[in-house]
């Protein structure tokens, strides 16, 4: 048996229902920051966002790849900003996540359950 693909690999719900938003302090103008700050634009003086997740008709992280529910993943992984740290997919902790559910809902999938940790079923 092969082993489990994390859900997050094949979703990209959240990437493409939520807005990014976080202190510019984050981005690679500042010293420390990791997240490009060609790939953000300003929210307010102190916040910017993640390009294509701020305004218009339909939200998409510019940095999510692929088929949202098939192969959907962050370009910039190593590189995302806390909003995307912070955000877990539900049950992989033990806990409910009602951003994850309400996410993926919005896409026509139905919410992860405990199952899909307990069995190595974690698929899209």
């Amino acid at each position: 048996m092969s082993p489990p693909i994390h859900p997050c690999l094949s979703c990209g719900a959240c990437c493409a229902h939520f807005r990014v938003a976080f202190h510019w302090s984050e981005t690679d103008a500042c010293e420390g920051g990791i997240t490009p700050s060609a790939l953000t634009e300003i929210l307010d003086p102190h916040r910017v966002v993640m390009r294509g997740t701020y305004g218009g008709t339909a939200v998409r992280c510019e940095q999510l790849r692929g088929d949202i529910s098939v192969d959907a993943h962050c370009g910039v992984y190593a590189l995302r900003p806390s909003p995307c740290h912070a955000l877990k997919p539900a049950w992989e902790d033990g806990t409910a996540s009602p951003q994850c559910d309400k996410a993926r809902v919005a896409h026509g999938m139905e919410p992860l359950t405990p199952q899909v940790w307990e069995h190595g079923a974690a698929t899209g």
